[in-house]
Formats: C-alpha cells, sequence, structure tokens
C-alpha cells in the first residue's frame, strides 16, 4: 500500500463518499480466548509520523479496552496490527441541458483523496490471520488536528462494531 500523502488518512471526514467498511474472519478462531493484544509493526507499513502511528493505535486500543481486552507488551493472546494509506483518484461530474445523449454538457474533473485503514488480528500460537478489517473513506486534509481525531475515532467505532464476529466461538 502506498503511503505518500498519509498524513490526510487522520481527517476521516464527509465529502462525497459514504464510508466503507468490511471484515473477514477464520471461522474456527476461538475469539473469546483472545483476551489480551500486542500491538506488532509491518516492516512496510510504518506510518511517516509518530503521531499518526499514536493516534491510529489510540484510537484502536479505545475500541478493544470496550470490548473487553487488554492491551500487553508482550505475550498477547493476539497480535494487533495495521496498514494505511491515502490514494488519489480522479472524480468527474457532468451535468447539462438537453436530452441525455445531445444536451450541451459541461464535464469537470478534480482529485479526491481517499483513505484506506486494513487492520490485522494474528493468532501468535497458529502463525496466521484470524481477523481482518478494512475502511475506506474521502478524505479533507483541511480539518484541524482535534476534529481530525475525533473522525478517526468514530470511523475506528464503526469499523469494530464487527469484532468479535457473531458467530465466532
Amino acid at each position: 500500500m502506498k503511503l505518500n500523502g498519509f498524513t490526510g488518512f487522520l481527517c476521516l471526514c464527509t465529502l462525497a463518499m459514504a464510508q466503507d467498511v468490511n471484515f473477514d474472519y477464520d471461522r474456527s478462531a476461538n475469539f473469546n480466548a483472545f483476551k489480551t493484544y500486542q500491538w506488532v509493526d509491518l516492516t512496510a507499513a510504518r506510518a511517516p509520523s509518530q503521531l499518526m502511528d499514536q493516534n491510529i493505535k489510540r484510537a484502536v486500543d479505545a475500541q478493544l479496552s470496550m470490548k473487553g481486552m487488554q492491551r500487553v507488551e508482550t505475550g498477547g493472546d493476539v497480535h494487533v496490527a495495521y496498514q494505511a494509506a491515502v490514494d488519489q483518484e480522479k472524480q468527474f461530474e457532468a451535468w447539462g441541458a438537453g436530452p441525455r445523449y445531445y444536451g450541451a454538457r459541461r464535464v469537470t474533473s478534480s482529485t479526491i483523496e481517499v483513505g484506506k485503514l486494513v487492520v490485522d488480528f494474528y493468532d501468535p500460537a497458529k502463525k496466521q490471520l484470524v481477523w481482518r478489517g478494512s475502511m475506506s473513506k474521502t478524505l479533507d486534509i483541511k480539518k484541524d488536528p482535534e476534529k481530525n481525531f475525533q473522525n478517526l475515532q468514530k470511523a475506528v467505532a464503526k469499523l469494530f462494531k464487527n469484532y468479535p464476529p457473531a458467530s465466532g466461538k
């Protein structure tokens, strides 16, 4: 995943696109056994800013705490890692008068930034992925840092609405 423009990721604000949240999990995993967790870093996915890294972890920590999980430095029942990126996409808007194919039309384009966050849970005993949640959202990088953090917290809360999975043991 690209990390260029990562600063905009923390600006999870509503523009034109709703949050897209997805998750998947290992149906044989016993999620009730996961009482503690520890953060692990993915070398390829390091945040370019220590503040961004702290904000993402703080938002995830808050959600896991509400789920009854405790963060530990070593020996966690589950290992948690994240990847984040901001991609630029073209957005096209067309309008005009007249019939659909014959009227005068005007087309404009703009570049929008879409932030993506993936959070993975790994079972260290089995050395395999047991849960993955991902979300993407159009960003507005002009918001103030406090508002950005509040929006990040809301987005992460929506992501963890699906943890633990309802059919987990």
